[in-house]
């Protein structure tokens, strides 16, 4: 009999036990379903789309949509923490924060005094910046960045690790609008060089690392004091047709336009004629002037203005690829230095 009671007991055991790893692999399984597999998908010139690693943030649209608070730093559906102390970072902003080793500071004393807007990327979508605008005064530059939540009380122009020992002197207070928006006034050091910035989460009670670039290509042209970029003028370019290499950059990193490209000097003005690497592209924008497909057949094709060379001209695409348009930013540059007359 004991023998018996024994052998039922290990039966039962080994029961449970397949019962527990079944339900275990099922709510696995359930939650995979739930979170998208922690994929976003970003468009592609390829027609398809660019999956993202787990535990990538979606677009900001996206987790409101879900019912998720950006900057707060927790699910409203599950009261859980989003916030890992890990930088959730796009792929577009990482690449762009990789390739500012390349690129040269641009400082204060060298931007005319005045209000500019520029642009301001985030390594972290947790921290989303709608709007900023740009200060600068006898070669300083200050920036007032416009949040799109409330879920941070203070910054500090430095680490975490730093913060928890500076005093609250040192500390950037939120200024609320009378929409209820909250806005900071950081000091910016330099554009186009990542800046140190520590976020105080209000439900966390605990400081995040951020680190911000802001944008020099983003202002505009009569902000320098001395223009950094070559011209038609200065490079005393005839009316006519020339060829030139043009680099793209931003975006996924897979999207790509022929190069060289023929430019179109006419009335001292230069046009580009930009093609894809696909037909993917409905129209483009260039200071937010709309530029129309120039061709019905092929890859996709525009003629857009250069206002110079030897610069990162910002632009915007709109790609067709996805199961909605989705208008992406880009960077051309155009290398005076391989400027030939069309033959």
């Amino acid at each position: 009999m004991s023998l018996y009671k024994d052998s039922l007991c290990k039966t039962y055991l080994r029961k449970a036990s397949l019962y527990r790893t079944r339900l275990a692999a099922v709510i696995f399984a359930m939650s995979l379903m739930a979170a998208g597999c922690g994929g976003t998908a970003s468009p592609d010139d390829s027609g398809g789309a660019v999956t993202g690693a787990p535990g990538t943030m979606g677009s900001a649209k996206e987790s409101e949509e879900n019912g998720e608070s950006m900057e707060t730093g927790e699910s409203m559906e599950t009261g859980e923490s989003m916030e890992t102390g890990e930088s959730m970072e796009t792929g577009e902003a990482k690449e762009n924060r990789e390739a500012d080793h390349e690129s040269e500071p641009v400082y204060g004393d060298e931007l005319k005094d005045g209000v500019y807007p520029v642009a301001v990327e985030s390594s972290s979508n947790m921290f989303r910046i709608t709007e900023c605008e740009l200060t600068v005064k006898d070669g300083s530059m200050s920036a007032v960045m416009t949040m799109g939540g409330t879920g941070y009380l203070k910054l500090y122009m430095g680490t975490g690790e730093e913060a928890q020992k500076a005093s609250d002197q040192d500390f950037v207070p939120y200024v609320e609008t009378k929409d209820g928006v909250h806005t900071f006034t950081v000091p910016v050091a330099a554009l186009d060089q990542e800046i140190d910035c520590s976020a105080f989460s209000k439900n966390k009670e605990k400081w995040y690392d951020r680190v911000l670039v802001f944008r020099s290509q983003s202002l505009p042209l009569d902000a320098f004091a001395d223009s950094k970029m070559t011209t038609v003028e200065s490079l005393k370019l005839e009316d006519g047709s020339y060829t030139v290499e043009v680099k793209l950059e931003g975006g996924s990193g897979r999207a790509a336009v022929e190069s060289p490209t023929v430019l179109r000097v006419e009335d001292g003005k230069a046009l580009a004629t930009i093609i894809w690497g696909s037909s993917n592209y409905d129209y483009m924008k260039v200071d937010e002037e709309k530029f129309e497909l120039i061709n019905t057949e092929g890859n996709s094709a525009f003629e857009i203005p250069v206002n110079g060379f030897d610069w990162k001209i910002p632009v915007i695409a709109d790609t067709i690829a996805m199961s909605r348009p989705h208008e992406i930013s880009y960077t051309l540059i155009f290398d005076s230095s391989t400027l030939k007359r069309a033959e």
